[in-house]
């Protein structure tokens, strides 16, 4: 008997395993995402404001991200003398400990070194921003590895603007659920002319909402726009699953109205995050212009990482169809769980 019928059967048996392992690859990414998405808050970064508000005296705020009721065990330290001319007032605002009190300088805070003590026992940055009396200001991004800076007199716009975009970018490596939202939207769309149109409308979109946000001229409240942006994950998750049943929407026909319309609920998700760490009154067009491109950065290198690696795949193994949905649902159930606990948070 010939051994070849038995070699196909193997090797049919052999393909169709592999199909399944990427499809399973596949899903356990795509869930990890998910799950990474529920506690995307973790990375929230910390913000110090020290403004002059009479000479050689100030008053400073110190926003700490928390968990629970319990908060990052972060001081603020200087390098230089100073007493308190006030305790520090500690308030809980839900997800973050605020601290706020006054101290006096004998000599200028400019040219000491501040410290955001216990920086390093974490994997989240500090934003410092300080504002003398004069309107000269100072902004700087202290992390694990560096978590002192000195103090100068004055800021350059350049400065500034590396700062703003270096934040942009990390919000969006760490905002999961925008990076999870981008990825099922690239799932429901076919061919690279539709893709292009509807990351640049979704671009387009999250730029007028954050923009308008920032500059207060629209307000939203947060629990609503998280909860919001949660459900927008699950209604793009759930219209991939109807396209592959070969069903028909404006979803599915159109995406980039559905990009545009979700981005504009997006933008005030990068609103709020942007609130949180704050803008130098001094220089707020181009702090704002450096974020919506740190953020735009980072979105780009993740669609680009995004297509290397599936284009990597269909070079091995034809990817079955079973996996866009798996994908779906990976992705959409969490969401769909997050949504439930959002809503309740935003009602209790």
């Amino acid at each position: 008997m010939s051994r070849r019928p038995h070699r196909f059967v193997l090797a049919r048996a052999a393909f169709a395993a592999t199909r399944y392992v990427w499809l399973l690859l596949l899903t356990v990414t795509a869930a990890v995402l998910s799950a990474k998405a529920a506690t995307a808050h973790e990375v929230r970064p910390a913000y110090l404001s020290i403004q002059e508000v009479a000479p050689n005296e100030f008053s400073l705020l110190f926003k700490t991200p928390m968990r629970g009721n319990a908060r990052l065990a972060l001081t603020v330290t200087f390098s230089g003398q100073n007493e308190a001319v006030t305790p520090i007032v500690s308030r809980p605002t839900g997800d973050a400990m605020v601290q706020t009190w006054r101290m006096r300088t004998p000599e200028p805070l400019a040219g000491q070194t501040v410290l955001v003590d216990g920086l390093r026992n974490t994997m989240t940055d500090a934003l410092v921003k300080v504002v003398f009396a004069n309107r000269e200001s100072w902004t700087a991004r202290l992390t694990p590895s560096e978590p002192s800076a000195v103090i100068p007199a004055s800021q350059s716009a350049w400065a500034v603007f590396a700062t703003y975009v270096h934040q942009g970018i990390e919000h969006i490596v760490f905002g999961f659920d925008h990076l999870l939202f981008v990825t099922v939207l690239m799932l429901i769309v076919r061919g690279w002319r539709k893709l292009v149109k509807a990351v640049t409308a979704f671009t387009v979109a999250h730029s007028i909402t954050l923009t308008c946000a920032t500059l207060g001229w629209v307000a939203l409240r947060s629990r609503p726009v998280e909860a919001l942006i949660a459900i927008s994950i699950v209604m793009v998750a759930a219209e991939v699953v109807r396209m592959e049943r070969g069903q028909l929407s404006l979803a599915i026909v159109k995406p980039w109205t559905v990009a545009f319309a979700f981005g504009l609920l997006h933008g005030f998700g990068f609103a709020g995050a942007l609130g949180e760490v704050g803008l130098p009154q001094a220089d707020i067009p181009l702090a704002l212009l450096a974020f919506n491109i740190g953020v735009e950065l980072g979105q780009l290198a993740f669609i680009a990482m995004t297509l290397l690696v599936v284009y990597s795949i269909r070079r091995l193994v034809n990817i079955p169809r079973q996996a866009i949905v798996a994908s779906a649902y990976a992705i959409g159930i969490p969401a769909a769980f997050w949504s439930v606990e959002r809503l309740q948070a935003m009602f209790l």
